[in-house]
């Protein structure tokens, strides 16, 4: 088997099972927050939430998001923007709630970059406690 085949062959089967979470969509996350009754969540742990949160922002963590959005969101046409530390946790969590039927998932990516969207957007939004 020629060279160039082998390398195909190995690789293949690696691009195949990379998993795709949610792709990063701020521009979006920002027109729908803009607009009342959107949620937003937080899926850092708890501990990285108490270090630092955007204002209104609901926290739980991806690992609960599918047992716990009920309490926050029992309407599943119900406009959600989720955020995390790098938007990895918060791409398997819009994954996670899009499989539970939630159809208004937006993935905002990660806090520090939404952050500073909202704050080229409008100068007055600013973090809770320590962003």
């Amino acid at each position: 088997m020629p060279l160039k085949s082998r390398f195909a062959a190995l690789l293949l089967p690696l691009l195949a099972s990379t998993v795709q979470a949610g792709e990063i969509d701020q521009a979006a996350a920002l027109t729908q927050l803009a607009k009342p009754g959107t949620l937003l969540i937080d899926v850092r742990s708890a501990d990285e939430f108490a270090s630092g949160a955007l204002p209104g922002a609901h926290n739980i963590s991806h690992e609960q998001i599918a047992e716990q959005i009920s309490r926050v969101a029992p309407e599943k046409s119900a406009p959600i923007v989720l955020y995390c530390r790098s938007g990895r946790r918060s791409g398997l969590a819009q994954d996670a709630l899009q499989a539970l039927g939630y159809q208004q998932v937006i993935n905002a990516g990660s806090i520090d970059s939404l952050k500073a969207a909202q704050q080229a957007k409008s100068p007055e939004a600013a973090c809770t406690q320590n962003c």
